[in-house]
């Protein structure tokens, strides 16, 4: 019998993420999902029947490899109206298949071997498997917590001759923290005269709350000009299935992206583009998705008020952080699985979030959820340490 290969794995210590093993086991369990940030509702009934009319017109072929150019000069609009900067349709703007898709191909085409990465932590769990995949050395920089700001001391100190480049995430990715634009201006003065690139993950761009306002990269130019800005309609619009995403940069950056996305991807799904280059010519679309949100925010909170947990505050994305080391001590990890097999909801713990484990006695809650599951999943949570 021929043996099998022998694997030298490029990421041996990387097995199946949280955010697959919390869905399985909650399944398994029957559990009510307040982990995934995938919104449970249905999207407008009008976007589907705009991508399913795209469908009928036989638009259901391979796209510019670029992206559908009616939805890249929309989106240029869009971008220039909320953010002061023109992004340029034909050299600037690449439609991906997922925002995850376009992180992957800016990171794969901008950083090389020996480089070295910074990024924040707590972090969504692809940014480090993805640098180190290009021979890359991450480079985590612990967020304040619990307030889970930025010290850009800490920053300034990691910066080296080797860092090619800083990954950003606002609406940030567990914390639900957002940058404001005294966090831009520090950045932009720490990076004046580097060859530092930025790569912005802003996929919640749309989800902000209490009356703020998102501060991306776009509307600060002296990082425009050395950014890459990835987002996804699939957030936005409660479509995380449809994988299209896309990616803002200037000129020269985009060049190098779209090199490695014509090999990842080529081009996203057609039909989905062309319903999204529709939807994007009315404002209220995404302008209304903060106010939604907020609502769903703060019925979680209120259906939380009489359990034990502390929860963090929410400025934007579809999450918040509940602490319970007050009235418990077990690890996050345990705690969580508990919370499946025992109370019948599923959450995810902070710690998976850390390349280092650092566990703060803290989870993660989605609230990009239907009412009736709100209200299933708090029920479950108000009787946990009664």
């Amino acid at each position: 019998m021929a043996s099998s290969p022998r694997i030298n794995s490029k990421l041996p210590d990387i097995g199946v993420s949280i955010f697959a093993v919390m869905g399985g086991l909650a399944a398994a369990h029957g559990a009510i999902d307040l982990s995934q940030g995938a919104p449970n509702f249905a999207c407008n009934p009008a976007l589907a029947e705009l991508a399913a009319q795209a469908m009928r017109e036989g638009h259901n072929q391979y796209s510019e490899m670029a992206g559908d150019m009616t939805l890249r000069e929309q989106l240029a609009d869009n971008v220039e109206r909320l953010h002061g900067h023109r992004y340029h349709p034909q050299s600037e703007i690449t439609i991906t298949g997922s925002a995850s898709e376009g992180l992957y191909a800016s990171i794969s085409a901008l950083v090389h071997a020996g480089d070295e990465v910074i990024y924040f932590e707590p972090a969504f769990d692809s940014y480090a498997p993805t640098e180190r995949l290009q021979g890359a050395t991450p480079v985590a920089i612990k967020l304040d917590a619990p307030a889970f700001r930025v010290d850009f001391d800490a920053v300034a100190a990691a910066i080296t001759p080797r860092t090619r480049m800083i990954i950003v995430n606002t609406p940030h990715n567990p914390t639900a923290t957002v940058w404001s634009p005294l966090d831009l201006q520090r950045l932009a003065r720490l990076l004046r005269d580097s060859n530092i690139v930025v790569l912005s993950d802003e996929v919640y761009e749309h989800v902000v709350f209490d009356g703020a306002t998102h501060h991306g990269m776009a509307g600060v130019p002296e990082l425009a000009e050395r950014s890459v800005v990835v987002s996804s309609f699939g957030k936005s619009f409660h479509v995380t299935g449809w994988r299209v995403g896309y990616c803002l940069a200037p000129v020269e950056l985009t060049r190098e992206i779209r090199k490695v996305h014509q090999f990842l991807m080529f081009s996203a799904d057609t039909p989905m583009q062309r319903a999204f280059a529709v939807w994007l010519k009315t404002p209220e679309h995404y302008l209304e998705l903060g106010n939604m949100y907020q609502q769903k925010r703060d019925r979680l909170a209120s259906l939380l008020a009489t359990s034990r947990f502390e929860l963090l505050p929410s400025a934007g994305s579809f999450f918040m952080l509940a602490g319970y080391g007050h009235f418990c001590d077990q690890g996050d990890a345990a705690f969580v699985r508990q919370l499946i097999v025992d109370h019948g909801v599923a959450t995810l713990p902070l710690s998976a979030f850390y390349a280092d484990g650092t566990d703060d006695h803290i989870i993660r809650l989605s609230f990009a959820k239907d009412e009736q599951t709100l209200r299933a999943g708090a029920a479950c949570l108000c009787k946990v340490g009664a």
